[in-house]
């Protein structure tokens, strides 16, 4: 057998079948139960389901497995009394507010959108977010079952970072060209190593900040994996996003409780082996990517520089409403990039491009709505004495804003939904204090 680094993956749309169908009712129906026994168990489904998807095409959209168990959780959710009283307390009226808006100028980008069942998509993710954010919200403020609950986000974790590490054995998605080299940048369940590293800002900042307060094995072990696997991504945003989850955590925890934190430094150190070891074999420190250069390859998705400035001609183009949600890659070629079908790598420059200024003012008011309903004066005490969903969120918000300069990771839903959940369960800690 012939090591192969990169393992080219081609999808395919799939048909909605019966067996599929079937898995779908199932799972609808187990998280329902699940949610209307405990909020807490139909918390950690959402969890559990949200790397796992099994596209199926339906109607001009897909079901999923998240999708499907987001629905039998709402329903599960309707058996409880109070749901509209428990949403008006700050600060989710805010966070749903900023939520509301974007969902409504995306929808409202349909007016100029050349592709309009794009557009349409692009509107029901951000209603799928919405949606999620309220089930994490009403879950968490039902039934507070912390250590279920990071118990739960640890196991995810492991599970992807598993799915990640076996693609150094196996073949990843996507990979460095240096060279005669090719090196894997690995993914797991995830859709690319950025996404991936993205998700992993999210788990890390929830794992980290719990154990500041309250240790425990499984989150040890993951919080080793994840941070190793993050490491193996070779994605540069990605690791300035772990630095800054890492930062704050640090800031937050103090002296006394920082060796919290050691199995992290234990993953960094694995990982920092990892990548010397593919350096040794590329034979040269390139891997590193301290240059801002591009690889040579691109793997037909572009480079950045030619992205946003396609993006920035859109803009100008378009300057209100843009040229519609999601059709950013559908209009690439009359923009001057020919043979690319991608996001602009950028989610502000994708929101000028797709939403104009008005998305883009709404992107900045979800932004700045997140981060100040976790970070009230004084900011450094309250982190120190208040709930770890609240450092956790605010952490990986944070951590997201900026990485998402020069990536789009709220487009991939597995990326977008573990925030929104930790969003929701942070806003319910905040209502509760």
């Amino acid at each position: 057998m012939t090591y192969r680094p990169v393992v080219d993956q081609f999808v395919f749309p799939v048909a909605l079948d019966p067996w599929s169908a079937a898995l779908f009712v199932a799972i609808f129906v187990a998280t329902a139960l699940l949610a209307s026994r405990r909020a807490a168990y139909g918390f950690c489904a959402l969890i559990l389901t949200v790397p796992i998807a099994l596209y199926r095409d339906v109607l001009g959209t897909t079901a999923t497995i998240p999708k499907a168990a987001l629905l039998g959780v709402l329903l599960g959710l309707a058996t409880y009394g109070g749901n509209l009283q428990r949403l008006r307390r700050r600060p989710a009226p805010i966070l749903l507010g900023a939520l509301g808006l974007y969902f409504l100028i995306t929808a409202l980008t349909l007016v100029d959108a050349a592709h309009r069942g794009a557009t349409i998509r692009e509107t029901l993710k951000v209603a799928q977010y919405i949606l999620l954010f309220i089930a994490a919200y009403l879950c968490y403020d039902l039934d507070r079952d912390d250590a279920l609950l990071t118990g739960t986000v640890a196991l995810a974790a492991i599970i992807v970072s598993l799915s990640a590490l076996a693609q150094e054995i196996i073949g990843a998605p996507s990979g460095l060209y240096i060279g005669a080299a090719i090196i894997p940048r690995i993914a797991g369940l995830l859709e690319g190593p950025n996404q991936l590293s993205a998700y992993f800002e999210v788990s890390t900042a929830t794992l980290g900040a719990w154990a500041l307060v309250r240790r425990s094995r499984l989150g040890d072990v993951a919080l080793v994996l994840i941070v190793c696997a993050d490491v193996l991504t070779f994605s540069r945003a990605g690791l300035i996003g772990l630095a800054i989850v890492a930062g704050l955590l640090a800031l937050v925890a103090g002296k006394a409780r920082l060796r919290a934190l050691r199995p992290a430094l234990y993953g960094l150190i694995a990982g920092l082996v990892g990548t010397a070891w593919w350096a040794i074999y590329a034979h040269t420190p390139g891997v590193l990517r301290v240059s801002l250069q591009p690889t040579l390859y691109a793997g037909g998705v572009g480079n950045r520089g030619e992205l946003w400035r396609a993006a920035w001609r859109m803009w100008r183009q378009h300057p209100v409403l843009g040229v519609g949600a999601g059709n950013y890659e559908l209009e690439l070629a009359q923009y001057g990039v020919f043979g690319v079908r991608t996001h602009a790598n950028s989610w502000y420059l994708q929101s000028l491009a797709e939403g104009g200024l008005a998305l883009f003012a709404a992107t900045l008011a979800l932004l700045a709505a997140a981060i100040a309903s976790f970070c009230r004066k004084p900011i450094l005490e309250r982190l120190r004495t208040g709930s770890p969903w609240i450092v956790a969120a605010l952490a990986a918000t944070i951590a997201l804003a900026v990485h998402q300069s020069v990536d789009y990771l709220v487009f991939y839903p597995k990326v977008g939904a573990a925030w929104m959940l930790l969003l929701g369960a942070a806003a319910a800690a905040a209502a509760r204090e």
